[in-house]
Parts: structure tokens; sequence; C-alpha cells
């Protein structure tokens, strides 16, 4: 009968993608001492109890849920620590969408940018970081250079307002984009002397538009466009789709595909068939472009580069038998698909 509940399983993971977008989740490094160091996890702010966090932390958590993210994973470490090797460790095994690392010292944030880079480059996670003044040139890298936030009587730096922006950031549905958000508790900031050039060398920063203090532009740090990854890529919005995609295909072949079913040409199909539908109600959820493919296929160049490898002689096999030849436990796939972007740029002509 095939695989029916995979096709089920995608079906509902895609109506429910707009609702899952606005729940995503935060992961915070704090240094205090007030409690023994590991890992604290906060649904709510109204979870959290004074006590157990230095005032200055315990804003910081504060500033993150004003985003409304749907989870805080807080791992805190030793003051005197030296670096975030031992948090990053065990971050690494969770799931979350955006790190931050309040009053991060600037001497380790390339190391975090280093490290996010590799989870994402290598390890094919999904995690983000909201990190301060850190030319990265990397779409998992948003690089946050707005300076003297002033809120009240307190002026944060960038780097101490980074966990603001990463819970923005988590709490968003692809309903919307980041741009033009505006904070509503920010009285003043250091305004950019020249919003579109720092915009265009990926920089997300704050500006005043004479009433109110918002993020300019929705944009990550990559500036360096290619082949594989083109202006699409710069939007933070259009990554956050892309990366709930990669997870939701993961999880579901992880879960209900892999090692349940022999890996004949059949199957291949079936599976694909359920990627297919999954697309198809990604469109409607105005996820994905109805003008564009937003199909996935047996990649045939993988294929035939897999049975070369193992000494087949493709000369004589036509395409069709290139599909359906065994590739062992190997599915080779290959997708086109096209994101919605948000409404951003007004272009408006009057003629009188």
């Amino acid at each position: 009968m095939g695989l029916p509940e995979v096709r089920i399983e995608f079906i509902e993971k895609a109506v429910s993608a707009v609702q899952r977008s606005s729940r995503g989740i935060v992961a915070l490094i704090l240094k205090d001492d007030t409690k023994p160091a590991g890992e604290v996890i906060y649904n709510s702010i109204n979870e959290v109890v004074s006590s157990d966090w230095t005032a200055e932390n315990k804003d910081y958590i504060e500033k993150t849920f004003l985003g409304v993210p749907s989870k805080v994973i807080i791992e805190r470490i030793a003051t005197t620590a030296t670096d975030y090797n031992a948090a990053l460790s065990v971050l690494k095994n969770k799931r979350w969408n955006y790190l931050a690392i309040p009053n991060i010292a600037s001497g380790d944030v390339l190391n975090i940018a280093t490290w996010i880079k590799s989870c994402r480059d290598n390890d094919k996670k999904t995690f983000k970081a909201v990190l301060p003044n850190i030319a990265a040139d990397h779409e998992g890298i948003i690089n946050f250079c707005t300076d003297n936030i002033k809120v009240g009587a307190k002026t944060y730096l960038a780097s101490e307002y980074t966990c603001r922006i990463a819970g923005i950031l988590a709490g968003l549905p692809f309903t919307r984009s980041s741009t033009y958000y505006v904070l509503s508790e920010v009285e003043a900031i250091t305004e950019s002397d020249d919003p579109d050039e720092d915009i265009d060398s990926g920089k997300l920063i704050l500006i005043n538009d004479g009433e109110k203090i918002k993020i300019a532009r929705g944009v990550n740090s990559l500036t360096t466009t290619t082949s594989t990854k083109g202006e699409d890529f710069k939007k933070i919005r259009i990554i956050e789709a892309m990366d709930l995609v990669r997870d939701d295909i993961r999880d579901t072949f992880e879960n209900d595909y892999a090692g349940k079913y022999v890996n004949k040409y059949d199957n291949k199909i079936i599976f694909l068939a359920a990627v297919n539908s999954y697309f198809k109600e990604l469109v409607k959820e105005n996820i994905l472009d109805p003008s564009g493919d937003n199909i996935a296929e047996i990649n045939i160049q993988a294929q035939r580069d897999y049975l070369q490898s193992k000494g087949v002689d493709i000369s004589k096999l036509s395409e069709q038998q290139i599909k359906e030849y065994n590739t062992g436990s190997k599915l080779f796939i290959r997708a086109q698909v096209k994101f919605l972007d948000a409404m951003e740029d007004l272009y408006f002509e009057i003629y009188i």
C-alpha cells in the first residue's frame, strides 16, 4: 500500500507551518553565579524567578521574551568561564532557532560565528545566531550593529540587545518579515549615517523614522552571492522558511521512512509524491510561490555518479533504467522550489 503515513505527516506539517514559524526557540548563554551552572528552560517569562539570576541577566531574559518566542533555553555558565565550548556542546544536540549571548566579548564573537557556520555547513543544522558587529558573510549569522539603545534609564550596547533581536526573529510568523518591526520600548539609538550602505553590507540595524524605532530591513550578514546562494539567501525570512522545509523533510524521513521500507524504485516514487504534496500545501500556505516548479524528483546526475563509482557501465542504460537502478541504502533526491518574500519595497509613480 505504499507510505500513506509519510504523506499524511508531510501534509500536517505543511498546514501547521505558519503557526510553527511563530513558535521559534531562542538559546541564550549567560554568565551567572547565582545558581550552579547548567541548563534552564522557560516557556514563559512568568516562570522566571528573580532570585535565580542577577538583575542584569534577568533583564536579558525579559527582553528576549518581549519577542514572544515559544521557549527560551538558557545555558548558565560560571562567570569565570574562559570560553563557551561547554555550553555549545550541550546546545548542539538541542532543537532551537536563534542563539544570543548578551554581553559577549568582542574577542569571542568570531568563535561563535565559526561554530554556527560549521553547524550549518557541515552538520546540516538549522541554527542561526544574532551576534554584534561581525561581517560574517553567512546566512546563519545576523550581524546586529546598532549601539546606544536607550530604554528607560538604561542604555544598551549592540551585544546586550542581541537577545531582544533573537526573541523577535524567533517569534515572527511567515506572514510577515522583521523589516520595519517596531521596538516600542526603545526611545533612542545611535543612528546610522548611511542605512542603505549598512544594509547592503549585511548589517541588521535599527532606524528612527521620526516617530518609532524599528528594524530597517530583515537581512542577515551574507553579502557574497554565488550560483547556489543567490540574493534570496540574504533575507532572514527566506532562510527561516528554507530551514523549516529542511527540518520537516529530514525529520519526516528519519521518523517515518528511514529503515522502515526497502529502497526500491516504487517506494522512492511514493516518497517523492509525499514530498510534492507537502510542497503543494506550502503553496496554499503562502510559503512557496505558485509560479515556481516546487517539485522534488530523483537526482539523475547524483545517481549516475553513484553508479559509476560502483563500477556500473551506465553508457548502455536509459535514463529510466538509471532512475530504477538499485542504489543500496542511498536515496538521491533533488528539488526546485521558489519561496515567497514579504512585501517590503514600494515603487509608486504618480502622474498628473
